[in-house]
């Protein structure tokens, strides 16, 4: 089993920035990609941004250029900084890793940012 815990969501006002981390422990294997989704009150889970362990991005167009994912392999841990927020940012965001050989999916429980004046 992979444990992986967030922290760092918030209140925060339009503009403003936040940055999330997320520790993946237990039998970690082979990360594969490890990445952010976000889910808003009355809408589906939709990805955010993942990031594979050599490096290559992916992102939601609507994040394109605000947001910025790294990742530290050495640490298991994944990253995401999101600047230029905006109320439709808000959302639970749950961090995810694919582990290998079998692109198993793990979830956290998720951490919730509110973007409001």
């Amino acid at each position: 089993q992979v444990q992986l815990v967030e922290s760092g969501g918030g209140l925060v006002q339009p503009g403003g920035s936040l940055r999330l981390s997320c520790a993946a422990s237990g039998s970690i294997g082979s990360i594969a990609t490890m990445g952010w989704y976000r889910q808003a009150p009355g809408k589906q889970r939709e990805l955010v941004a993942y990031i594979t362990s050599g490096g290559t991005t992916n992102y939601a167009d609507s994040v394109k250029g605000r947001f910025t994912i790294s990742r530290d392999n050495a640490k298991n841990s994944v990253y995401l900084q999101m600047n230029s927020l905006k109320p439709e940012d808000t959302a639970v965001y749950y961090c995810n890793t694919k582990v290998l050989p079998f692109f198993k999916d793990y979830w956290g429980k998720g951490t919730l940012v509110t973007v409001s004046s």
